[in-house]
C-alpha cells in the first residue's frame, strides 16, 4: 500500500498517533476545543500547474483526487455560516493552484459580496497570469479593495533554492505574478518554508532585501507580509502530544489553528464536499467531520470529542504545536 493509499483511506498507523484516546506512553492525548469558526479554508482540487518535490498534498498536473469544487457547492456553506451564527471573518481558497479551478473569481466573488475577508493561496504564475483571471481579479479588486488578500507561495529569496523546489523557470514567473499584483494595488503577502534550516533572522533580512529590491512594500518581520513555515515529514519521529504538553510549552489549545478553523474538500468520486479539522489532512477520511458545518460541530467519537480536535497525527505535533505553524494569522 503506497502512502498516497494510506492517506486516502485513512489507514491508521501503527505505534505513535494511532490512538485517538492516549499516547503510546499511556499518557492523555492533548485536544483542541473548537472555539469559533474564524476561518473556513476551501480546497479547490488538487491539481496545480507545478509539481514541487515536497508538496504535502501531493498537488501536481495530474493529481485530481481533490476534484474542482464549485460555486454551487460553496454558497451552501457561506448561508450555513449566516444560518449557524459562527461569526467568521475570513474564507481562504487554498489547492493545487485555486487559479486552475475556472470558479475561482465566482467563488472569492460569492464570499467578499456577502462581507467576509478573502484569502487566496497562489503561486502567481500562468493560471493567475492568465488574461481572463487577472480581468476577475482587477474588478473584484476595484469593488472589494482590502477585503481581497493573496498569498503568494515563494519558497526562498533565491531563485536557485525556489527552482530547486518548484522547477526551473518558478521563481522569475512568480516574480512576474507579484510584480503584476503590487502594480495594481493588491493586498498580497509571501509564504516561505524553512527547508534550508537557516537562521531565522538572516531569512528575515534576505527576504527584506528581495521585498526592498522588487519595490513592495512588505515587511519580512510582519508576519501578516510574510510567513515561514515549518516542514511536514509523516516519516519522521515526533513526540506524542499530551494535556501536560501545554503548561510544559507555555501554550494553549487555542493558539492552534484547529480552535478556530475549518476546510472543506471535494474528493473524487464522492457526492457531497466533506468537513475537516485543518488544511493539513485532506485524504485522511478518519479526520471527516461530516458533510455540513452544522454536522462538524456536534460530531463525537474517533478523533473527535463533541467538536474538539484530538492531536492524534504527526502534523499536530511537528507542524502545529512544535513547529508554531498556522496557515492563518
Amino acid at each position: 500500500m503506497n502512502e498516497l493509499t494510506v492517506k486516502l483511506t485513512g489507514q491508521p498507523i501503527e505505534g505513535k498517533f494511532s490512538n485517538p484516546d492516549v499516547t503510546l506512553d499511556g499518557e492523555t492525548r492533548a485536544r483542541v476545543p473548537f472555539e469559533k469558526l474564524e476561518t473556513l479554508w476551501i480546497n479547490t482540487g488538487s491539481l496545480c500547474n507545478i509539481q514541487c518535490e515536497h508538496c504535502y498534498i501531493f498537488s501536481s498536473p495530474k493529481n485530481d483526487d481533490l476534484v474542482y469544487i464549485r460555486l454551487e457547492e460553496v454558497l451552501p456553506l457561506l448561508d450555513e455560516i449566516k444560518q449557524l451564527k459562527l461569526g467568521t471573518k475570513e474564507i481562504a481558497f487554498t489547492g493545487g493552484e485555486p487559479f486552475m479551478n475556472p470558479e475561482m473569481i465566482p467563488m472569492a466573488e460569492a464570499a467578499l459580496s456577502r462581507g467576509f475577508s478573502v484569502l487566496i493561496l497562489t503561486n502567481a504564475m500562468a493560471p493567475m497570469m492568465r488574461k481572463k483571471v487577472r480581468a476577475g481579479l482587477l474588478d473584484l479588486q476595484e469593488r472589494f479593495g482590502e477585503q481581497l488578500n493573496l498569498r503568494i507561495s515563494l519558497d526562498h529569496y533565491t531563485e536557485e533554492f525556489h527552482d530547486k523546489e518548484r522547477g526551473k523557470g518558478s521563481f522569475s514567473k512568480s516574480l512576474t505574478g507579484l510584480d503584476w499584483l503590487n502594480e495594481n494595488g493588491f493586498q498580497f503577502s509571501i509564504a516561505g518554508r524553512s527547508l534550508w534550516d537557516e537562521c531565522s533572522d538572516d531569512v528575515t533580512h534576505k527576504f527584506q532585501n528581495l521585498f526592498d529590491d522588487q519595490g513592495w512594500a512588505l515587511s519580512a518581520s510582519n508576519p501578516n507580509h510574510l510567513m515561514i513555515f515549518p516542514e511536514m515529514d509523516e516519516q519522521a519521529d515526533k513526540p506524542e502530544i499530551t494535556e501536560k504538553c501545554w503548561d510544559i510549552l507555555g501554550l494553549s489549545p487555542k493558539d492552534l489553528m484547529c480552535s478556530t478553523s475549518r476546510m472543506v474538500v471535494k474528493r473524487k468520486g464522492e457526492d457531497t464536499v466533506k468537513v475537516l479539522p485543518c488544511t493539513l489532512l485532506p485524504y485522511r477520511a478518519d479526520f471527516e467531520m461530516g458533510d455540513t458545518l452544522a454536522k462538524s460541530l456536534k460530531i463525537d467519537g474517533g478523533m473527535f470529542d463533541k467538536g474538539a480536535v484530538k492531536l492524534c497525527h504527526i502534523h499536530c505535533s511537528k507542524f502545529c504545536v512544535l513547529g508554531g505553524g498556522s496557515c492563518t494569522t
